[in-house]
């Protein structure tokens, strides 16, 4: 598992560190605590357990130095940023079938790339890509429709 996984766990802490050492240490960090857990993983996607693991370990740093960390510019996330206010587009989300607001939820608000929500729902990077954009397609159908 870490062989295979590697360079995504790693890759997803760089981008939000910015601070390659720090990235690996977490990157550690996050596989042994992914080892003394593995008695209580159901199975499923080990890229998503890990990933999930790895913002856990990226919060307690957060916490434990209390430094804030620059979220990366949306372009680095390959979407474009959204600036709309939060009661509506939590109403719009609501009303998005469940596969649409969970991919717009990883993408958005909890700022997984694409190439992550890939590896962690087990479809290829396109697939995903397709589907948040249909996703944001179909959100914007539902919050532009009653604020036009």
């Amino acid at each position: 598992m870490y062989r295979e996984h590697w360079a995504l766990v790693c890759g997803f802490l760089l981008r939000r560190t910015r601070d390659p050492h720090l990235a690996e240490d977490l990157a550690q960090e996050t596989f042994v605590k992914a080892t003394r857990a593995l008695l209580g993983w159901r199975g499923g996607n080990p890229a998503a357990w890990l990933l999930v693991i790895a913002r856990n370990v990226l919060v307690d740093q957060v916490r434990r130095h209390r430094r804030e960390l620059d979220l990366p510019h949306p372009d680095e996330l390959g979407v474009p940023p959204l600036h709309v206010e939060s009661l509506a587009v939590r109403d719009a989300l609501d009303r998005l079938p469940e596969e649409h607001r969970r991919l717009l939820t990883l993408v958005y608000f909890e700022g997984f790339s694409l190439v992550e929500v890939a590896a962690m729902t087990g479809r290829k990077h396109t697939a995903v890509k397709t589907a948040v954009w249909r996703a944001r397609a179909a959100f914007a159908d539902l919050y532009g429709g009653p604020h036009d």
